[in-house]
Formats: C-alpha cells, sequence, structure tokens
C-alpha cells in the first residue's frame, strides 16, 4: 500500500464521517482521505437488514450538499400522509454518489475502503491496512484525524447474541427474515429498540399472525410521534407548536415523573402500553397507525433481558417461559447506540472526535462540526465551548438531558455570526432555514415557551442525575479506564456460555456458525 499525505485523515465513512467530509470539501480546499472497513460509503448502512428505513422524514438525514430522496410524501402504508423516509439502499446510494460524482473526481477525497486504521507509528505516520492482502501503509497528516466511529452503532448482522443458544434451536437476525422459506409455529422477536419494532412490523405487515408473535421486551421506550416533526411549509406551524407545546410542559413541570405525564398528555411522547411506563427514551418516531400495528401483539414478555434460549424453554432474568418445537427466534438485541461517555470533540491541533451536538441528529451534527473547523477561527477550548457532547439517547431522563445540551449548544451558537449564516442556509438545519415562514403566532408561542422553560433545565437535569445514580449505583471498584479500553456500555450483558460461536441459519435457514 502506498504512503502519501493529506490534510484530514477521516477514520470512518459511516454517516458521521461523510458527513464531516461534504461539509469540509464545501468550506475549504482541503485534501481528505476517509478510511473505511467497508467496501462502500455508509457504515452500518452496508450491514442493516433488507427492509430497515430511517426513523425519520428523509429531508433531515443524509449528506449536506445534496438532498436525500424526493421529499414526496407517502399515499399508503403505515406512514400515509407523512413524508417519506429513505430506505437502507436508498441512504447508500446517496452516500456513493456524493463520493462519486462529487468528492472522487474533485481529486482532493480519497477512500481507501476495506482498510482498517491501525494508529499513530513512532514517526508520526498514521498508519492503515488492507483488510484483502494485509499490506500496510503510511499517511501522514498535515492538519488533524478525526474520528467518526465514536457513537458506535451495531446492528444485528455483526453482533453476535450476549445469551446461550442451545443446539438445534432456529435463532436469525432481522436480514434473514425475507428469506424464509416455510411457516414457524411462532415468531419471537427478541429485543425491543428500533429494530424490533421493524422486525415486528415486518412480520405484521407481511401476514404473520398476531397470535403467532411473541415480543421480548426487556423494557419499554417513549416514542415521538412522527407526525410533529414533518418538513414542508404545510407543516410548519405544527412543527414549532410541537416544540412550544413540549417546552410549555418543561415549564409546568413540578417533577421529573410530572414532565413525562404533561409530554404524554400533550400528545409530544407516545408509549406502547398505557399501563406500563417506559424506562427508556431513543429518539425513535412512530406513526399512530404503526403503534395501533404493534398492540395486535398480545404476547409481550416484560422478563428483563434473555439469559438463554433451550430446545424447550427461554430464560429470562425474571423467569422461565416455553418455547415451540419449529420457533423461529428473531435476534434484535444488538445495541445500536451503546452507552459512552462524551468526550471533547476538538482535541488540540492534532484531532477531532465526531459526536451529537445536536439532540437525535447524526447528520446535521458531522456536518456542523466541520462548519467550525473552517468558520470558527478560534482554539480547541472555544471550539468544544460550542460542541459540547449530546448525551447519547439511553434512558427516559435522556429526554431532558439532550434537550438541555442541544439549548445550550444552540445559544453559544447563535453569538457567531458566520456559523448562524451556515446555518440558515443548511439543508439539514430545517429549523433556522425555515424559521421566517413560521406564522408570527406560533412563533411568539416558541419564544415565550423557551423563555418559560429557561429556569426550569437546571433542576430537571440535576433530578435525572439522582434518578441514575439511585437506577445505576457506580460499583465498589476504581472506575478509572485505561486508555483504548472500550467504553463500558449499559449494553453489555453476559457472553454466551462455554464461549462457542452461536448457532445461526444462513439465508435458507440452513445452519451456519456465526462468525
Amino acid at each position: 500500500m502506498d504512503e502519501h499525505s493529506t490534510d484530514y485523515l477521516v477514520v470512518g465513512a459511516g454517516a458521521m464521517g461523510m458527513g464531516f467530509a461534504d461539509s469540509l470539501f464545501d468550506l475549504s480546499d482541503a485534501r481528505i482521505t476517509l478510511v473505511d472497513l467497508h467496501d462502500r460509503p455508509g457504515g452500518h448502512w452496508n450491514d442493516a437488514y433488507p427492509f430497515v428505513r430511517l426513523h425519520q422524514p428523509s429531508a433531515f438525514y443524509g449528506l449536506n450538499s445534496r438532498t436525500l430522496g424526493t421529499d414526496a410524501v407517502d399515499t399508503a402504508g403505515t406512514n400515509c400522509g407523512l413524508h417519506e423516509m429513505a430506505s437502507g439502499q436508498q441512504v447508500l446510494d446517496h452516500f456513493d454518489a456524493v463520493l462519486r460524482q462529487k468528492l472522487l473526481p474533485s481529486g482532493r477525497v480519497k477512500l481507501l475502503s476495506m482498510t482498517e486504521h491501525v494508529g499513530m507509528d513512532p514517526a508520526g505516520m498514521q498508519r492503515v491496512r488492507s483488510l484483502l492482502n494485509g499490506t500496510e501503509g503510511g499517511i501522514r497528516v498535515r492538519r488533524k484525524i478525526v474520528h467518526a466511529t465514536h457513537t458506535g452503532t451495531r446492528v444485528p448482522a455483526t453482533h453476535s447474541p450476549r445469551f446461550a443458544i442451545a443446539a438445534g434451536v432456529r435463532c436469525v437476525p432481522p436480514n434473514a427474515l425475507p428469506h424464509i422459506a416455510r411457516a414457524h409455529s411462532r415468531y419471537t422477536v427478541v429485543g425491543a429498540g428500533k429494530t424490533g419494532m421493524d422486525a415486528c412490523l415486518w412480520l405484521l405487515l407481511n401476514g404473520a399472525e398476531p397470535a403467532r408473535i411473541r415480543w421480548i421486551m426487556p423494557s419499554d421506550a417513549w416514542f415521538l410521534d412522527r407526525a410533529n416533526v414533518q418538513p414542508g411549509a404545510e407543516h410548519l406551524d405544527r412543527f414549532f407548536g410541537s416544540l412550544a407545546a413540549q417546552f410549555e410542559c418543561v415549564a409546568r413541570a413540578a417533577s421529573l415523573e410530572d414532565l413525562f405525564v404533561q409530554l404524554e398528555s400533550q400528545g409530544q411522547l407516545l408509549r406502547l402500553d398505557r399501563s406500563v411506563s417506559p424506562t427508556r427514551y431513543r429518539c425513535a418516531t412512530v406513526t399512530r397507525q404503526e403503534l395501533a400495528e404493534l398492540r395486535r401483539i398480545r404476547s409481550v414478555l416484560r422478563l428483563g433481558h434473555v439469559q438463554e434460549i433451550g430446545v424447550d424453554r427461554v430464560v429470562l432474568e425474571k423467569g422461565v417461559v416455553g418455547a415451540l418445537p419449529g420457533e423461529l427466534f428473531i435476534d434484535c438485541s444488538a445495541c445500536g447506540i451503546p452507552s459512552r461517555p462524551g468526550i471533547p470533540v476538538f482535541q488540540g491541533d492534532e484531532a477531532i472526535h465526531l459526536q451529537l451536538v445536536r439532540q437525535c441528529a447524526p447528520s446535521f451534527s458531522a456536518a456542523f462540526i466541520a462548519a467550525v473547523e473552517c468558520l470558527v477561527e478560534a482554539g480547541a477550548e472555544a471550539r468544544n465551548d460550542m460542541c459540547q457532547p449530546v448525551p447519547l439517547p439511553q434512558d427516559d431522563t435522556s429526554w431532558v438531558t439532550m434537550h438541555a445540551t442541544t439549548l445550550a449548544n444552540r445559544q453559544r451558537w447563535s453569538r457567531h455570526e458566520r456559523l448562524m449564516q451556515w446555518l440558515a442556509a443548511s439543508r439539514l438545519d430545517y429549523g433556522t432555514r425555515m424559521r421566517s415562514q413560521v406564522s408570527p403566532q406560533v412563533m411568539e408561542r416558541y419564544i415565550r415557551s423557551v423563555k418559560a422553560a429557561a429556569p426550569q433545565w437546571p433542576g430537571l437535569v440535576a433530578a435525572c442525575g439522582l434518578q441514575r445514580a439511585e437506577q445505576h449505583p457506580a460499583p465498589a471498584a476504581s472506575g478509572f479506564q485505561e486508555p483504548g479500553e472500550p467504553a463500558r456500555s449499559s449494553c453489555v450483558r453476559r457472553q454466551p456460555a462455554g464461549g462457542e460461536p452461536v448457532a445461526r441459519l444462513n439465508a435458507r435457514e440452513n445452519a451456519a456458525s456465526d462468525s
């Protein structure tokens, strides 16, 4: 592998790596090298199940320089009447088109595909290694290395289940569902996140009887009503009205518990079962029609995480249930968003660590960090002040902490004229770009609500910290984490007994070892 020089080395060509490179390209004359383990850009989208879609309108995702999708309104299905959500393949095509039609032809951008970043050698060169032939090469970075893998998104196809599976049990990732060759006695979906929801909806919409579906749900989550977060001038008043309603709930809240009661009563948060209090929030959106479909599944097991799947039983943290002959288990237990602490985005003059700087907005965050790199003439400390990492969504308190950090960041951005000009022109900052078109009455309500909520945020954030401390007390051992040690994740559970590879079924349900 040849050695070469570049201005920016971007490790990871997923949504955030590509988003940073795309904006950096437009705002500078820098030379950029992208390194990725896949053969094309897109990160985890390359490994996702074939029926995956965004859980948000396409208009809010992708690269800043090019529209994703056609901005059409769906006229059928559970998203009927709302703006389209790109499929996984459309997302991949979007990244690939920008790379091959814009970035690579410029001569300023290079993609090293099927390549891993090894680290820096004693001479200060960044070392990379080909996955195909094992050869190594060196890259001299003139400006900064950009780490685009901090969020560590995981999908079922690249994760081994953290529970034991007995020989003969059929357990597949959702990627295998479209290739099912015969009916099964029951379909048990393991996992309550976005992937679990998608698997359940896929089964229902493709003809599986609700009575044949069982859903193992370790914890319930709050959802956003997708109808409240739609692009287009016709939805502007509802978009900003929804934000105002949320801040009004914050202003009135007497406690954390009261806040979620009010958010639900105002239609700002939804839940699957009104008799079960959610303990999670992951930024997932649903339509009310999707919720109605999911509620058709009556067999929902809330007995904690799966510990073991046997031939005739399933062992969970809080109980044991039976398993049927011929039952198919669909493993959706990969922790899509691991719990990782935020670190400074700008590390001196040497590195950038891409993270969320606005809630639930990875594409925007990466593009914005590139804008800060190019438009803010200041040191790392001042730049970091504008880019406080938004905590990754985990438990229900994440709704509060993500909002609070986003609002604080936004207040700092408003003091920088060049950044505000960039935001006003950004495809991905819908709120700033369309603000002038909001009706005066709705905008006045929105501004009043933001001001009314402001005094409440510190107390609510403090209450979040107390709740987390009570639910997750610190271990007695030292919390010191060695450099390079994997970040501790709330998703980590015990490894399968015996440490043997877990048997899965391939596309046609022939036995195969999980790699």
